[in-house]
């Protein structure tokens, strides 16, 4: 089998990995990675995957003419060849957009049961596509990851309590506008906080939190939070999905108004309720676990290292069985024409 990896953001990096070094350990390294020139050229300045086929036209696509298209996002180019498999980027179940079809895929691979259920509705609704429930790959790499003497290795004191705050940026679920203004009001001399903004947060804000001029206060700029993961005593967020990743290790989570599973750790509705919180997360880390454990087995069960695997033999099984219905899908031609116009006049509809 011939495998594309088509990567439009660099945070996807952790997300294909795990498949790429299954892929290298099996012998059937037959891929490529299919990035835009942005990504391409942060590859390259961070010496990250020099050694893989790495390539960035459409026209190299299609002469490498790969059985599988796997894309950790919202779509993939249509004029590839090749079965189109979405394997998400990431576990927002809270939000409905993670749910939205936009016609591209002929397969989903989903995280969890809870997950499952909601693409196998839609699966009988639009009839052409399939939905396997694989678990999430990034989950491999998170678990997998060299964590031993973490602390040291990033120079990080074991004995300050370390605060990892990683918000969303969409409008209705972010936290950013009411948490970050009380954070450097709140923060104790034993503590370091770490602030991990996404790439499409509000900019003002990510500039206030900079000026804040509190020594206490790091800024996560990384493409991987996995090692953070790790170094934190406990998060907070609100809707993320990073949450779900963080719970993989069960710790404790405080969201501020999230928008489902409200007891997967301490929820709060207003910012003047975040230290106290925060106190009794770090006083008692083992409160929630069991409901945490309970939720991450309804969104991403498989936690045993052997997602890629699932992902592999699910796809295999696919073509060797011809397991895809007979049936087109949508012309979906306003985003096809998207696609189009970006890589006329803007340089590629990767960005």
């Amino acid at each position: 089998m011939k495998y594309l990896f088509y990567i439009s953001k660099f945070y996807s990096i952790p997300i294909i990995q795990p498949l790429m070094d299954y892929l290298d350990h099996s012998k059937a390294n037959d891929y490529v990675i299919m990035v835009s020139r942005k990504v391409n050229q942060r590859l390259k300045d961070e010496n990250i995957w020099q050694n893989k086929l790495v390539i960035t036209t459409i026209e190299e696509g299609k002469d490498f003419n790969p059985d599988f298209c796997l894309s950790p996002g919202n779509y993939v180019d249509f004029r590839l060849p090749g079965i189109k498999v979405e394997i998400f980027h990431g576990i927002g179940i809270e939000k409905e957009s993670h749910y939205e079809i936009r016609h591209f895929f002929d397969v989903y691979c989903t995280s969890g049961p809870v997950v499952t259920e909601r693409f196998n509705v839609l699966q009988k609704k639009y009839g052409y596509f399939l939905v396997r429930e694989t678990g999430w790959p990034k989950m491999d790499h998170i678990l997998s990851y060299p964590h031993s003497n973490i602390r040291e290795k990033f120079n990080y004191p074991i004995y300050k309590k370390i605060v990892l705050y990683a918000p969303t940026f969409s409008e209705k679920l972010q936290s950013g506008d009411d948490i970050l203004p009380v954070i450097p009001q709140i923060i104790n001399s034993d503590e370091i906080w770490l602030i991990k903004f996404h790439e499409f947060m509000n900019k003002q804000a990510v500039e206030n939190i900079k000026n804040s001029n509190n020594d206490n206060i790091q800024i996560i700029d990384t493409y991987d939070i996995t090692p953070y993961l790790y170094i934190a005593d406990v998060m907070i967020s609100d809707t993320s999905s990073v949450i779900y990743e963080f719970m993989a290790l069960d710790k404790p989570v405080i969201t501020y108004r999230t928008a489902a599973r409200k007891d997967k750790g301490i929820d709060i509705l207003n910012p003047e309720e975040l230290r106290p919180a925060l106190n009794k997360a770090l006083k008692n880390p083992e409160d929630h676990s069991e409901r945490r454990k309970k939720h991450l087995f309804e969104v991403n069960p498989y936690l045993n290292g052997k997602i890629a695997e699932r992902v592999f033999s699910v796809l295999e099984s696919i073509r060797n069985n011809n397991e895809l219905p007979n049936m087109k899908k949508p012309l979906n031609l306003f985003r096809k024409l998207r696609i189009l116009y970006h890589e006329k006049f803007r340089k590629g509809y990767l960005k």
